[in-house]
């Protein structure tokens, strides 16, 4: 039970979230396919600090430091939206709504290609899974 609940990322550290993303190896992005191979991405992590309207981020296990979004309207660590902001660029979501990251063509983040916890594991440990992202 306390292995399915890890899997899912239900329980995590208060404000925190991590999301998964996937490459497309040897191919293209065909909205959410890929024509290639999905190749376990960057794992980033949000923290929601609602008391300064800020979201902390950093992509785990690369050497670069945290970012942060500003001017946040903060309800959780798992429901939270902001404004375009300097370090946009550099993140793959302005907003998570019940948890999930929302994509918007008019943002300057980075693309979002995201799998479950359990597909990026299976990913980043060499088996092949579906082409297609949630």
């Amino acid at each position: 039970m306390v292995y399915f609940i890890w899997t899912t990322d239900k329980i995590t550290l208060q404000g925190e979230r991590t999301v998964y993303t996937v490459n497309c190896a040897n191919g293209a992005w065909n909205g959410k396919s890929c024509t290639g191979a999905l190749a376990a991405g960057p794992r980033y992590r949000y923290r929601a600090l609602k008391a300064r309207g800020e979201v902390l981020f950093w992509v785990l296990g690369a050497h670069e430091p945290s970012s942060k979004l500003t001017g946040c309207t903060i309800q959780d660590g798992r429901n939270w939206t902001c404004p375009v902001s300097p370090h946009a660029s550099q993140s793959v979501t302005l907003a998570l709504v019940g948890g999930d990251p929302q994509s918007n063509p008019a943002w300057p983040t980075r693309p979002l290609h995201t799998v479950s916890k359990v597909t990026w594991l299976l990913l980043n440990n060499g088996w092949a899974v579906t082409q297609s992202t949630q």
